[in-house]
């Protein structure tokens, strides 16, 4: 499915699935316009083949989809109502796409502001990694109003294997706080295994290979088994620092539901303590450094 390259998408936030996302779109043919706040990814954008923003409000003047891909609820309140933000470029027929993981409160805020002066908001945060991104093996969770889905379905079709339409505006959201949640204890549970396996004696890569052929397998496994193996977490496709975001909207939607969690705590537990380590910056695979323990050799 491809885009005429006059039809421009522009994208704010390009880290490590944003860049990944323009890259995808490129590759197909469609133009991109995209804006970050640090120079050097607009730089490697640039060096991709897009054009560059000034600002949110830039992208926005350009473009009629824009797509949203933030690390917090702060940084969407700066790239929508800051200096220069996109609010300042509000104007009907333009649909605002909010791809992150963030609170549903700071999305709906989003959507109840501008909606009023004309612009379709959409619920669509993304399951995968960045480097799933980059060949479009993610899946896209949106929600909202369907004919604004309708209207941007073929970029969102691009850039993954598949668009789930799954209901109301923070549906999308919700849906992935579900698959996060999945996604923290599977990353536990592999980092529990190898280092098992390697007290064992086994080559970790060799037991990585045979576990992913078998019925114990997991997407977490299959994408992160090989970091753990190879005790190399740079670079981060999720850093660990951004996931404690995750796994704290996650316990909140958890909490405010009355739903017991205990596997899920156990494995939060996991990420804090490597965090508290000094390790945020890598990538979330490095909690297996805590289970293999200080008689191994360093995290790389």
């Amino acid at each position: 499915m491809t885009r005429p390259a006059s039809a421009r998408v522009g994208i704010i936030g390009l880290g490590v699935m944003g860049g990944a996302i323009a890259r995808r779109l490129l590759a197909s043919g469609t133009a991109v316009v995209g804006y970050d706040i640090d120079e050097r990814r607009l730089e490697a954008l640039a060096e991709a083949g897009a054009q560059r923003a000034g600002s949110a409000r830039d992208v926005a003047q350009r473009c009629r989809v824009v797509l949203l891909l933030l690390p917090s609820d702060a940084a969407l309140e700066a790239a929508a109502w800051g200096p220069q933000g996109l609010a300042e470029a509000a104007r009907r027929g333009l649909t605002v796409v909010e791809m992150s993981t963030l609170s549903i409160d700071a999305k709906e805020g989003l959507r109840d502001r501008l909606e009023p002066r004309g612009v379709a908001v959409l619920d669509c945060p993304v399951s995968g990694t960045g480097v799933q991104a980059e060949t479009g093996d993610i899946v896209v969770y949106a929600s909202g109003d369907e004919g604004a889905i309708d209207e941007c379905f073929d970029v969102l079709a691009m850039i993954s294997r598949r668009v789930i339409r799954v209901g109301r505006f923070g549906a999308g959201s919700q849906m992935k706080y579900l698959a996060n949640l999945l996604v923290a204890i599977h990353v536990a549970a592999a980092a529990e295994v190898l280092a098992l396996a390697i007290r064992a004696g086994f080559d970790p890569a060799f037991v990585v290979e045979a576990l992913i052929a078998g019925a114990g397998t997991s997407r977490m496994l299959e994408v992160r088994g090989p970091m753990m193996a190879a005790r190399r977490y740079r670079p981060a496709s999720m850093a660990l620092r951004l996931f404690e975001k995750d796994l704290d909207i996650i316990g909140a939607f958890a909490a405010s539901h009355s739903a017991p969690v205990p596997v899920f705590a156990t494995a939060v537990g996991l990420f804090k303590t490597a965090s508290a380590r000094g390790l945020g910056d890598l990538d979330t695979s490095v909690i297996h450094e805590l289970l293999l323990g200080p008689a191994t050799d360093g995290a790389r």
